[in-house]
């Protein structure tokens, strides 16, 4: 189910709210919280529920089975044991299709197993339960809650990934089962807000992107116009469709007393590489740096061990997003630009600071050509294209650059939602320093959500980007 379907719009989201809050109202809060538990199995299942019960439901019980034996022992086998069958989950249904293709020449055969929609998501935040538990930092252990915080429909499918110690907590406060009216006005409005980043704007420049993608799998040579065009359209659409996906996330949490992270903090603004990562995927940077980074030893192992756990967690983060050799490309690029720019750092090294962004904006936008491409073949050509090989455009598509200028404005020159939608841009929201609207913003809301309406009542509903990593 999609947020941007009428189904969830006018028929799932409007029943589950209201049962929880009557529930909530009568004092029901254990039933309000399983309500809400039961209603989010429902929305995962809903396209297909044949990874229901086999998967996520199990998945659930024994990670929290495994969790309580390791809280009670500490013992680091079993922790073993646990990370390594949720790796070996993860590993089946989102690489074994990779891994058998790769090795063809041997004469294994083809597979076909069928990704499940959030699986990279939710063995990421258990994961971090199971780390969290042998760390004594996990402090609740309400199996309601627990599940509840695993298969909370706003982040299920695409994130933010969530820590338990940010979750758990809030579904106990008493609190959260009374209607907050400043948390629905500005949940609403923050759902609103990411709504039209995706059915309006990340959708309505998608075309441009896909246009010169599409065409250079087929074998076809854009020129170094059409080249940029596809690259910079792909650039905005993605950063449209994902912040779009978590701004209606935290949304969506919001108006049921629940605060999420932010994930996404103006990331084309970035002045640095390293900047980037502090404000895109906001998220999983924090869980590659606590669970992948830290584990591999950090910093504490001298500057060239540094830089080898700095580029493993890039390169396995770019092989988290999918089963392809793009991937690994995307994220060794990365991995290699943020040793620059550590590099740099430590020598001293200062560029001006409009250089800075412009340097690190076109690295990303390079970077990105894999991570959309099919084939690393494509992605080379495509590159090919943005160096100027293949030569100058005979014609080009002036309704694309008109969507690219203003879609930049927008990321470039506009505030974010975490600027508008709380008082101090935190990057946590602050229930009682919550936002407060104005008939204009009232006003502003309502055209936003009334122009998605009708994108959404106009055509099929898109699945996000995301959803496939």
């Amino acid at each position: 189910m999609l947020f941007n379907s009428p189904t969830f719009l006018f028929v799932f989201f409007p029943i589950v709210f209201l049962v929880f809050f009557v529930l909530g109202r009568m004092g029901l809060r254990g039933l309000a919280s399983a309500w809400l538990f039961a209603a989010s199995l429902v929305f995962y299942g809903w396209d297909d529920p044949k990874f229901l019960i086999p998967l996520i439901s199990v998945s659930i019980v024994f990670n929290y089975v495994v969790g309580r034996a390791i809280a009670s022992t500490h013992n680091k086998s079993i922790l073993a044991l646990g990370i390594s069958i949720d790796l070996g989950l993860l590993a089946y249904f989102k690489y074994a299709n990779f891994i058998a293709e790769n090795l063809s020449f041997l004469g294994a055969p083809s597979l076909h197993v069928t990704l499940p929609i959030g699986i990279s998501f939710f063995t990421f935040t258990q994961i971090a339960f199971l780390v969290d538990c042998y760390r004594d930092e996990a402090s609740e252990y309400n199996p309601v809650h627990y599940g509840l915080f695993v298969s909370y429909f706003p982040h299920l499918i695409a994130g933010p990934i969530l820590h338990h110690k940010e979750m758990m907590p809030q579904f106990a406060r008493p609190e959260t089962y009374t209607l907050n009216t400043p948390a629905l006005v500005t949940g609403l409005s923050w759902f609103s807000a990411g709504l039209f980043k995706k059915v309006v704007l990340a959708d309505g420049i998608e075309p441009y992107a896909s246009a010169v993608f599409d065409a250079v799998n087929q074998g076809q040579m854009p020129g170094f116009g059409q080249a940029w065009q596809g690259a910079l359209a792909y650039t905005l659409q993605l950063y449209f469709d994902f912040s779009g996906y978590s701004d209606m996330a935290i949304g969506l949490a919001l108006m049921f007393g629940i605060v999420f992270p932010a994930n996404f903090n103006s990331p084309y603004k970035a002045s640095s590489l390293i900047d980037f990562w502090r404000r895109w995927h906001m998220t999983l940077s924090r869980f590659l740096r606590d669970y992948l980074y830290i584990s591999l030893g950090g910093n504490r192992r001298g500057p060239l061990r540094r830089h080898l756990n700095l580029f493993v967690t890039m390169l396995l983060g770019g092989l988290w997003h999918g089963a392809a050799w793009t991937f690994v490309v995307w994220g060794a690029l990365h991995g290699l630009g943020l040793l620059v720019n550590h590099a740099c750092r430590s020598m001293g090294l200062r560029i001006p600071a409009l250089l800075s962004w412009a340097l690190t904006l076109i690295f990303v936008i390079l970077a990105w050509v894999p991570f959309r491409a099919t084939t690393l073949a494509s992605a080379a050509e495509l590159w090919k294209a943005m160096f100027g090989f293949n030569g100058g455009d005979t014609v080009t598509d002036m309704r694309g650059w008109i969507w690219i200028a203003a879609l930049a404005v927008i990321a470039l020159a506009l505030p974010n939602t975490i600027e508008i939608f709380t008082r101090k841009g935190d990057l946590v929201p602050d229930l009682r320093q919550i936002w407060k609207p104005s008939l204009r913003w009232a006003a502003l809301g309502g055209v936003a959500f009334g122009a998605s309406l009708a994108a959404i009542l106009g055509g099929q509903p898109t699945a996000f980007l995301y959803f496939r990593f």
